[in-house]
């Protein structure tokens, strides 16, 4: 993909001193590190028994990798400390990052990879039409902690009691233990989530909608090659339908079609 472009830009690089700048590190290492989060399908999925990775984001890593003619390493991390992560120099990308203020001022962001929303599921009984009927103290809501579900269920339910886990999962059992009234999840994992098991409750989109963005992220640095190289891989793989079509394929592995996409969301 782009091979004569991309080898301009190597050449570049290998004019500068390796390990300056994070794009010049990767093409001299031939490795590129990117974050995972292991049991958060359709994103990432690692099968416990192999090892091997699946999910959209593991397969968008794997083009890009591929393109940049180097091997693609799985660093784990969580959603919440993928941030720090990058910080530490643990990981060179993360995608699946959705742009926040507190985020952005940490790390910088790439264009969107495709739309997002917010939704929680509500346990059975519960039905919130919008984002004050959870804003109020008798109201608990379960979050992974320092997520971007954690930061925006704060921000619009101060009122509610918010229970924050360390993993998606955890915050799901909760909800499905009856711990919690809801939990705020962006809607891919919120449907795969009923689908596999109905009485965990129902997708509801709260109003007003709350549209974002999936990014990937990358450590700050006054050198912004990398960044401006996915920047301009991301638009293209876009425009060749790669983005959409590792999503559409990541939803089928877990049992989501396009039926099932809650109204006024599109990728």
């Amino acid at each position: 993909m782009a091979a004569g472009a991309f080898a301009l830009a190597s050449n570049g690089a290998s004019a500068q001193t390796a390990g300056k700048n994070t794009f010049d590190r990767i093409i001299t290492n031939k490795k590129l590190r990117l974050g995972a989060v292991t049991s958060s399908a359709p994103w990432f999925v690692k099968d416990p028994a192999s090892g091997k990775w699946s999910g959209h984001f593991y397969t968008i890593g794997s083009a890009l990798a591929k393109d940049m003619e180097v091997e693609l390493e799985l660093v784990e991390t969580t959603w919440g400390n993928a941030v720090l992560d990058l910080q530490a120099d643990k990981i060179d990308i993360m995608f699946g990052l959705n742009p926040t203020p507190k985020r952005a001022m940490a790390v910088d962001f790439s264009v969107g990879a495709y739309d997002s929303a917010l939704v929680v599921i509500a346990k059975p009984g519960f039905e919130p039409q919008n984002w004050a009927d959870m804003n109020r103290p008798d109201v608990k809501i379960s979050v992974d902690v320092g997520s971007a579900h954690d930061q925006i269920a704060t921000l619009l339910c101060p009122t509610a009691q918010i229970s924050r886990f360390k993993t998606i999962n955890e915050a799901m059992l909760a909800l499905r233990t009856g711990r919690v009234d809801a939990q705020c999840i962006f809607w891919m994992g919120g449907v795969r989530a009923v689908k596999a098991d109905p009485g965990l409750g129902k997708v509801v989109v709260p109003q007003p909608f709350f549209g974002s963005t999936s990014n990937a992220a990358f450590r700050r640095e006054s050198d912004k090659t990398w960044r401006d190289f996915v920047n301009t891989w991301i638009v293209y793989a876009r425009g060749l339908g790669l983005v959409r079509s590792a999503v559409v394929e990541s939803l089928e592995q877990v049992g989501v079609t396009s039926e099932d996409i809650p109204a006024g969301i599109t990728l």
